[in-house]
C-alpha cells in the first residue's frame, strides 16, 4: 500500500520518542529512515523500525547517549557513540568533519561504539549541501565470506562517496561491498522470492538462490561473487571499510561486529566497543573554484549521459539517479510499504502505546 510521507514521518518519530529518544533525536532519526524510503532504498527504511526497537529492548541502544569526541586533530577526529542510534551519531560525526573542513579544508572522523547508521548517502549528502565532498562509510554485522572462504568475517560494509554538480543532481556512489546488501534478501523473504545465482552461498560453498540460506549457515559473497568475477575485489573494498571504520576508532571489526538482529547475541569476547563509521568532508574550493567544478561535473554527467548504448532503448544511469527518480515519485504519491511491514509497524505501535500507523 501506498503511505503518504508526512504520517509516517510523524509515526516514526513516536516511535523514537516511545523508547526514550529527545524530541530532536527522534525528528534526526526517522529523517534518516524516511530519506531511505523516499529514495527507494527500502530495506533500511521504516521498515528497520522494529529492529532498533528490539536492540533497545536488549539494552544495546542508548537513546540518550552523551556523543563525545575522544581524540581529535585539527582535521582528524575519533567519536564516541555511548552506543547511542546510529542514525544520530553519524550525523553528529559528519557535522565535526564538516567544521573541520570549513577551518582547514578536509575533516574526517572515525566513530566507535555506535550502531547501524541507516543509508550511507544520507550522511555523505550534508557535505555535498556545503559544497563539498562527502564520504561515508561503515562497518556491520559479519554476513560475507572472503574470497575462498565460507566462513562469516565481514559485513555487506557500505560505501558512499557525494559529489556537488551544477545544474544536475549530486552524483551519489552509495552501494555495498557485497554482492547484494542484506537487506534485499529481507525483502525477497517477505515477497517468497528467490534471488540470483551469485548473491548467496550455503554452509558448504555452493551457490544457492534461497534467500533463507544465512539461517542455516550460508553467507553473502563479496562484490563480484567469485574470484574469477572479481571478488578479491569486493573484499578488498569491504576490507578497506572495516578497517577505517573499526580498527581505526577502535569499534568491533570482522567477526566481533554486533549484529543488527537482537536475537542474536554479540559475541563475548569483543575487540572493541559497538558498530563503526567512518566519515569525511574535503571542500571542493581547496582544488578549485566551486562554479568551475561543478560546470564541468555537469559536463561529465552529460556525456555519460549521451554514451552510445548497446540497447538504444537504455540508457547510461549516473550514480544517484534512480534514487532522485525514485524521491520525486513518493513524494507525489506515497511510499509503498509491502502489508508484512505495515502489520510489523501497527504491531510495534501497540507495544509501545502509540496511535497505529493504519
Amino acid at each position: 500500500m501506498l503511505i503518504s510521507p508526512s504520517p509516517l514521518r510523524t509515526f516514526t518519530e513516536d516511535i523514537f520518542k516511545a523508547i526514550g529518544c529527545s524530541h530532536e533525536h527522534a525528528v534526526l532519526a526517522a529523517d534518516v529512515l524516511l530519506k531511505s524510503d523516499l529514495r527507494g532504498i527500502d530495506s533500511h527504511g521504516v521498515a528497520r523500525l522494529s529492529g532498533y526497537v528490539r536492540l533497545w529492548e536488549k539494552k544495546r541502544i542508548n537513546p540518550t547517549p552523551n556523543i563525545r569526541i575522544v581524540h581529535e586533530t585539527p582535521t582528524t577526529a575519533t567519536i564516541d557513540g555511548d552506543a547511542g542510534l546510529g542514525l544520530v551519531v553519524a550525523p553528529f560525526a559528519m557535522k565535526v568533519a564538516i567544521k573541520k573542513a570549513e577551518l582547514y579544508g578536509s575533516g574526517w572522523v572515525s566513530v566507535r561504539n555506535s550502531n547501524h547508521f541507516g543509508i550511507a548517502g544520507y550522511h555523505a549528502l550534508m557535505a555535498v549541501e556545503k559544497d563539498m565532498i562527502g564520504f561515508a562509510m561503515t562497518n556491520a554485522s559479519p554476513l560475507v565470506a572472503p574470497t575462498f572462504s565460507s566462513e562469516r568475517l565481514l559485513g555487506t560494509n557500505p560505501m558512499c562517496y557525494a559529489f556537488p554538480a551544477g545544474k544536475y543532481p549530486p552524483v551519489i556512489v552509495d552501494m555495498a561491498t557485497s554482492a547484494a546488501a542484506n537487506g534485499k534478501l529481507e525483502i525477497a523473504q517477505r515477497l517468497g522470492k528467490q534471488v540470483p545465482e551469485g548473491w548467496i552461498q550455503d554452509k558448504e560453498g555452493n551457490y544457492t538462490t534461497d534467500p533463507h540460506a544465512l539461517k542455516s549457515g550460508g553467507s553473502l559473497l563479496p562484490l563480484g561473487s567469485d574470484r574469477d568475477h572479481g571478488s578479491h575485489k569486493g573484499f578488498g573494498l569491504s576490507a578497506t571499510v572495516d578497517i577505517l571504520s573499526a580498527v581505526l576508532s577502535g569499534a568491533n571489526y570482522g567477526p566481533w561486529v554486533p549484529p543488527f538482529v537482537a536475537f542474536l547475541d554479540p559475541p563475548n569476547d569483543p575487540v572493541g566497543a559497538g558498530i563503526g563509521h567512518f566519515l569525511g568532508a574535503m571542500r571542493v574550493d581547496g582544488f578549485r573554484p566551486v562554479d568551475e567544478f561543478k560546470n564541468h561535473l555537469d559536463n561529465w554527467i552529460e556525456r555519460f549521459k549521451s554514451s552510445t548504448t548497446v540497447d538504444p532503448e537504455q540508457k547510461v544511469i549516473i550514480p544517484g539517479e534512480p534514487e532522485l527518480e525514485a524521491e520525486a515519485d513518493r513524494i507525489a504519491n506515497g511510499i509503498p510499504l509491502v502489508d508484512a511491514v505495515v502489520e510489523d509497524l501497527n504491531k510495534l505501535a501497540e507495544r509501545l502505546n502509540i496511535q497505529k500507523l493504519i
